[in-house]
């Protein structure tokens, strides 16, 4: 049996973003926000819309590096990742005796983020091998 966690996601970037560094052993890592929308028909026959936001964590140094610096908001911009999970308990008031509440929240840990801002010049084409021209797609991070 094979296994499959893989997400793509294009979207607008909702704020800058932010450079992090972890608490457990100090690596850095940039965080952001990217929106999606649907859009369907509801039964009125008018046009409704939904808009998600995900958390997008970037731990490879340099492609963190990179998006903290060449990413700004309202670029748009194509993520490619994984799901992760993270659950953690949160108690229900003061008292000694109060419940606690699991939470679970979900982001991407993006392996992939591409700007598709048509103002970004395109990138130059290099001879490959055997003579043929391969277009290059940015810098491998």
């Amino acid at each position: 049996m094979s296994y499959l966690n893989s997400v793509t996601l294009v979207g607008f970037v909702g704020a800058d973003p932010e450079q992090r560094q972890a608490r457990s052993n100090g690596a850095k890592f940039t965080v952001l926000s990217v929106a999606t929308q649907r859009s369907w028909k509801n039964a009125q026959d008018e046009w409704s819309s939904k808009t998600e936001w995900h958390r997008i964590c970037i731990f490879r140094p340099r492609l963190a590096e990179h998006v903290a610096t060449a990413i700004k908001k309202g670029a748009h911009v194509l993520v490619e990742g994984e799901l992760v999970s993270s659950t953690y308990e949160r108690p229900n008031g003061k008292s000694k005796k109060s419940a606690t509440t699991k939470i679970t929240s979900w982001s991407i840990r993006a392996d992939v983020v591409r700007n598709l801002d048509r103002g970004e010049p395109e990138p130059e084409t290099a001879p490959a091998g055997n003579g043929a021209v391969a277009a290059a797609d940015g810098p491998a991070f």
